[in-house]
């Protein structure tokens, strides 16, 4: 079975799925009221551990150019809506996503 993200801005959470079950959830940081996250669908095109700077522990980038699921360098932001826009993750839970995720995958960000 093919595996699928769904990010819920609105729960401030990331779901794995595999076919139509849950089978891993994440907190996440979204983005802020002026640098919304983008939603849509969209597939992972990239995969780059130690990106360095904010971007935490690992970086997939999305179809939609400057935009991705990472990790972070200040882990109080999880939770929040202070990003530029991109899926912010703890550093642990975005190295544990990534595992999973092949480049290719959906990734589907609701309202």
């Amino acid at each position: 079975m093919a595996y699928r993200i769904i990010v819920a801005l609105s729960q401030r959470t990331l779901h794995l799925l595999e076919g139509d079950r849950v089978i891993r959830s994440y907190p996440i940081a979204i983005g802020k009221i002026l640098t919304q996250s983008p939603v849509g669908e969209y597939r992972i095109v990239n995969k780059v551990p130690h990106p360095g700077g904010p971007f935490g522990a690992f970086w997939m980038g999305l179809s939609r150019p400057h935009y991705g699921i990472h990790g972070t360098n200040n882990p109080a932001s999880i939770g929040h809506a202070v990003s530029h826009g991109c899926i912010r993750m703890y550093n642990e839970d975005v190295l544990a996503l990534a595992r999973f995720v092949p480049i290719g995958i959906r990734v589907t960000i609701r309202p």
